[in-house]
């Protein structure tokens, strides 16, 4: 069987490990096109990464590039647009979160996708991160008995591109960014899809970017689920000292942490500093953690490969657009709660509206 084409539509940070996983992991894959807005930048990534053709229109990048899957690295505000099109010409879609900029359009882009049959995978990596999946593994082994809290943790020091602090771009700020994670990494642990009853959230802004944007930069989401569970998303674009990312669940039984990055890095001392050491690290003088196999043991590269054998054998994705409708629901709530200093309760129908206009109006 020939190679699944892909056309990989964007060409920032995220693009970056979508490529690497790709070429280094998804022997079934090849990246045969890459869009983004600007001309010149969407050259000098195909030309970075040996990819045949690059566009600078969205459209032609999914109709002419002769691909089989589009897959969605693009700014929040262009994820329906983008999914409308592939859908239209007929391509499977994998879609880095959010999923969309408001419930409507989730429901839209989860409908067109279903009326014709093309498969829409939510590219959650904590589900596929080699870590937590052990982690997942040993709550379903019973190791800890009943959970009855989840904590997770994502903190930083602000996003690499300029559009994450434009709300009409992306939504919302560090909740939107990175509360998406753990919100979908809460109802993974929990069997996959349980139902939700109340959600509640304190955000802050004007932290460490103020005057760049109006978006929250440190935001504490608690979400209680039907069963007595509640989970606690930590996260924040005001944490110095690079990338923050781990987990902790407790049961009647027992307890576990996990962290993402500290476990699977080699901590360093360097006077003078070097090239790169984590994502998000500021600096790399004095003490640093060094990682590697960054892509790896995140699960970009092991959710790539589920979704191209989905698209090649003919299965339904782990985890689905209703899954990254979910999360986004829950988001909305959220930031409703963040405003009126109230717990929402759940299902939650806004009007149309971005995440974060729910907050600051």
């Amino acid at each position: 069987m020939s190679k699944t084409k892909v056309a990989l539509l964007g060409a920032g940070f995220i693009a970056d490990i979508h490529i690497e996983s790709y070429h280094r992991f998804v022997p079934d894959a090849e990246v045969v096109a890459v869009y983004t807005r600007k001309a010149d930048r969407a050259k000098a990534f195909a030309r970075k990464h040996g990819i045949a053709r690059s566009f600078s229109n969205l459209e032609k990048a999914i109709t002419d590039s002769g691909c089989d899957v589009v897959d969605i690295c693009l700014p929040n505000f262009l994820h329906h647009r983008a999914v409308l099109a592939a859908v239209k010409a007929g391509k499977h879609i994998i879609i880095e979160k959010p999923l969309a900029m408001t419930l409507d359009e989730a429901n839209e882009m989860i409908a067109v996708c279903k009326a014709n049959k093309r498969k829409l995978m939510y590219a959650e990596e904590l589900c596929f991160a080699p870590k937590y999946e052990r982690v997942r593994k040993l709550v379903n082994e019973g190791a800890v008995g009943k959970i009855f809290q989840m904590r997770q943790c994502e903190k930083h020091s602000g996003p690499h591109s300029d559009w994450f602090y434009d709300i009409n771009q992306s939504g919302g700020g560090a909740l939107m960014d990175m509360g998406c994670h753990g919100l979908a990494w809460f109802r993974w642990m929990l069997g996959g899809r349980p139902k939700a009853l109340n959600v509640y959230a304190h955000m802050q802004t004007g932290l460490i970017h103020k005057g760049r944007t109006r978006a929250e930069e440190n935001s504490v989401c608690t979400v209680e689920f039907e069963g007595g569970a509640i989970g606690i998303a930590e996260n924040s674009w005001a944490k110095h000292g690079g990338m923050d990312d781990r987990v902790e669940v407790y049961g009647t039984d027992g307890v576990i942490y996990a962290d993402l990055f500290v476990g699977n890095s080699a901590l360093t001392y360097s006077r003078k500093g070097y090239g790169y050491a984590m994502e998000k690290a500021g600096s790399t003088k004095g003490w640093t953690f060094t990682i590697f196999e960054e892509a790896f043991n995140q699960g970009y590269p092991q959710e790539l490969k589920h979704f191209i054998e989905c698209v090649r054998e003919d299965k339904t994705p782990l985890v689905t657009g209703e899954d990254g409708r979910a999360v986004l629901e829950l988001m909305c709530a959220a930031y409703q709660s963040a405003r009126t200093g109230q717990k929402v309760p759940l299902p939650f129908r806004p009007k149309m509206a971005k995440p974060v206009d729910l907050w600051i109006g």
